[in-house]
């Protein structure tokens, strides 16, 4: 996250209430915001097993 309260967290680690303060008040525009969209409707419907093959690859290190 580049910003706010939860600046330097990656976006599959924030938490989901903080993702239903952008549901209600509106997510950034641009690349961010389809992002933090996305990582909310993972996380409002369970799916965050689909996460996993990406936090063990290389690219979050």
């Amino acid at each position: 996250m580049p910003f706010g309260r939860y600046k330097g967290t990656l976006l599959c680690n924030l938490p989901v209430s903080y993702l239903e303060w952008f549901e209600q008040k509106g997510f950034p525009e641009g690349k961010l915001g389809i992002q933090l969209q996305t990582i909310y409707e993972i996380k409002l419907n369970g799916l965050e097993y689909l996460l996993d093959p990406l936090k063990k690859s290389h690219f979050y290190r």
